[in-house]
Parts: structure tokens; C-alpha cells; sequence
């Protein structure tokens, strides 16, 4: 076997993907996979999804890029969808999570400049991630991501996640803005009080500071809400957005409500693919199909079932040591690594993937069958009973 000529940013990779077809994935030799991650959260629709596909291949058929030069009009649709969907003013198109939140903290940024303050900050929080790009990964809470790339960009401080008086402590009159999951995905599926984002919300009128949600995993219908701030009857200043959003075609969204909308001014920011028509129109068919009552009930409904079975089953059990999730974002802590687990699944025909060390992270497909739901819990409930007999 010749060397690879990919860099070795994903470890060994043993499994080739061929082929997708519901919340299923088949490798090169025909094994069907339950995909209980959907991509890292990217395919709530599953794979091969009818809508999705009809939208990629019609525009693909029509018009793949077009500079933002030009109006765009599937662009054009898709930014009054989301603004329908969100209660944001207005949206800037990427083509990733991390885009989206350096469109974020650029907007923060220039929202302390225009001020008049020479050097913002925002506050983050601990465990948090936000993305691999430079300015992402600074404001990202995790040491070991960051290990090896120092200089890290500066202005963030870093606090404890879902602790206000941290933050209060932390800031100083350079503080502009504070900038949060609301529940921490690669930090171990954290979720936080419920009204957390509230008291986030208040704390930022009162101070004039903007509120930035990074919604890269929570939206896109994953918390049982098409943003998970909904289900707090507040509007952050700033949010971001992408995974879900184009079902697997790469794209990302920053959108911005109030003063915050009208920061960016022409060549202030920009991007050459961000919203191109072939990723706005599929998008715009993802949008349509999970901004629907039924669709978002069904998250809800099936998380719950989820969560109150891996609760009953597990929660009592010794080295179990929390159950905890909201809607179809589920994480499972044990007392010990659990890395095993997860070649041990794909092993029985299961994907799933571990944060933090020892959080089984369960982010499964929206379209997932009340008999599929059954099989993958006792799955993972058999898996977790191995793990902890030191069997796996």
C-alpha cells in the first residue's frame, strides 16, 4: 500500500464510505452503519434526503458559483428564510462554523473600535470550542486544541461556563461582548441552567455589550427548536450557524440583530464561496424541511424518548456518571476513558463519537425510526455495561 498524501490531521482512518441512504452509511465492502452522530451533527435529514438532493442537482444543472460580485438569488432566499426563522435583522453567508464565528468576533471587535476602545475583549467560556481557525481557536476554551500553535490571538478571557458572577468578575471596560454555546458540544454535551442565556441577555443590555450565541451544533432544528435561544424568548445580538444547515454541502451563516446588523460595511469582510447558489439552494431546501412544526416535534419527541430511556437505564448504574442532553444533542459521562467504545460500536454497526475523553456524544438524525431509536439505546445501554465491566 502506497503512503497516503493526506496529512495526518484525522489519525488512522480504517473505514471507507461509499455510500449514504437514511441515517445509514455503507462502506466499501456493503456494511450498513447507523450514522448516531449524522456527520458530527451536519446530516439531520440523513443521507440521500430527496429534497436535498433534488435542490443540489437542479442547481447544479442551473449555476454552481457566482461571485458575490452579483445577486444571488437562492442566496437572497435563503438569507430571508433564516431571518424568518431566526427574529435576526441580517446575515453574512461562510463556508464553515468557524467562518461564521470569525465573522462573529470581527464584528465584536469592530463594535469596540467604532466605540472608540483600541483593544476589545470577549469573554468566553471554559470547555468551549468555536472553531480551528486562529481567531477561533483563541476563543475556544480548550487547552489541548490549542497546545502547539501559540501565539494565540488575544482578547478573549476565558471564564466558567454557566457562572455569571465569573463573568462579572472578568470583565473589564475593554469587555465588548460575550460569546457562548448554549450547550457545549465538544466540551462534553453541557447544559446549562435553564436560564442561563437569560441572565446572559440582561447582563449585556445592561452593559452594552453584544451577545453572541455560536449555534454551529445547536441549531438547525438539533435542540428540538430551529435555534436553541428560542427556547428562551430572547434574541442574542449576534448568531452563528452551520453543520445542519446545508444537510453535508459546506456552508455557514453569522447572522445579527440591531446595531449589531449594520457594523460590517463593504470590504470590511467578504467571502469567495460563502453562500454560492449551489450551497444557498440546497440550504434553502434543508431550511424548509426542518423549520416545520412536525419536523421540530419529532426532535423533541425523540429526544426525550432517548434521553428518558439512556436516564432509567443508566442513570443508577456505578461509573455512570451523568445522562444529560436537549433535544437530539445526548451525552452520556462515564468514570473512565470510554475511546474504546466507539471502534467497539462501529463494530456492532453503530457510529458514535466521544468528547472530553469520556462522554459518549450521541447527535443522531432527525428522521430516526421509533424502532431504530430502540435498537441504538440498547446498543449504546450494552456497550456503557461493558465499558464499565472493563470488558471493551
Amino acid at each position: 500500500m502506497t503512503e497516503s498524501a493526506l496529512m495526518n490531521t484525522y489519525g488512522t482512518r480504517s473505514t471507507t464510505i461509499v455510500k449514504g441512504e437514511g441515517p445509514y452509511l455503507v462502506d466499501a465492502d456493503g456494511r450498513r452503519y447507523l450514522d448516531a452522530i449524522a456527520g458530527i451533527a451536519v446530516c439531520g435529514l440523513g443521507y440521500s434526503h430527496p429534497a436535498v438532493t433534488e435542490a443540489l442537482c437542479d442547481q447544479a444543472n442551473t449555476l454552481i458559483h457566482c461571485s458575490n460580485l452579483y445577486n444571488i438569488e437562492p442566496q437572497q432566499k435563503l438569507g430571508d428564510a433564516l431571518i424568518n426563522a431566526s427574529g435576526m435583522d441580517k446575515v453574512f453567508f461562510s463556508n464553515s462554523g468557524a467562518e461564521a464565528n470569525e465573522a462573529a468576533i470581527k464584528i465584536a471587535r469592530k463594535y469596540g473600535q467604532d466605540k472608540g476602545l483600541t483593544s476589545p475583549e470577549i469573554i468566553v467560556a471554559d470547555r468551549s470550542f468555536h472553531g480551528r481557525t486562529m481567531a477561533t481557536l483563541s476563543a475556544t476554551g480548550n487547552s489541548k486544541v490549542q497546545a502547539g500553535f501559540a501565539p494565540l490571538v488575544s482578547g478573549f478571557k476565558h471564564v466558567e461556563y454557566d457562572n455569571l458572577a465569573a463573568i462579572e468578575a472578568a470583565a473589564t471596560d475593554n469587555t465588548v461582548a460575550i460569546m457562548v454555546e448554549p450547550v457545549q458540544g465538544e466540551g462534553g454535551v453541557r447544559v446549562p441552567a435553564n436560564d442561563y442565556l437569560n441572565k446572559l441577555r440582561e447582563l449585556c443590555d445592561n452593559k452594552g455589550w453584544l451577545l453572541i450565541l455560536d449555534e454551529i451544533q445547536t441549531g438547525n432544528g438539533r435542540c428540538g427548536s430551529f435555534f436553541a435561544y428560542q427556547q428562551n424568548n430572547i434574541y442574542p445580538d449576534v448568531v452563528t450557524t452551520a453543520k445542519g444547515l446545508g444537510n453535508g454541502v459546506p456552508i455557514g451563516a453569522c447572522l445579527a440583530r440591531g446595531a449589531a446588523a449594520s457594523v460590517l460595511q463593504p470590504g470590511n469582510h467578504g467571502s469567495t464561496f460563502g453562500g454560492n447558489p449551489l450551497a444557498s439552494r440546497t440550504a434553502l431546501a434543508v431550511v424548509k424541511e426542518i423549520n416545520t412544526e412536525t419536523m421540530l416535534k419529532r426532535v423533541n419527541e425523540l429526544g426525550d424518548k432517548l434521553l428518558f430511556d439512556f436516564k432509567e437505564q443508566l442513570s443508577n448504574l456505578s461509573g455512570v456518571l451523568d445522562v444529560r442532553g436537549k433535544g437530539l444533542m445526548i451525552g452520556i459521562e462515564l468514570d473512565c476513558d470510554c475511546s474504546k467504545l466507539v471502534e467497539k460500536a462501529k463494530e456492532e454497526g453503530y457510529l458514535i463519537n466521544v468528547t472530553s475523553g469520556n462522554v459518549l456524544r450521541l447527535l443522531p438524525p432527525f428522521i430516526l425510526t421509533d424502532d431504530e431509536a430502540l435498537r441504538l439505546t440498547g446498543a449504546i445501554v450494552s456497550l456503557v455495561h461493558q465499558a464499565l465491566n472493563k470488558s471493551v
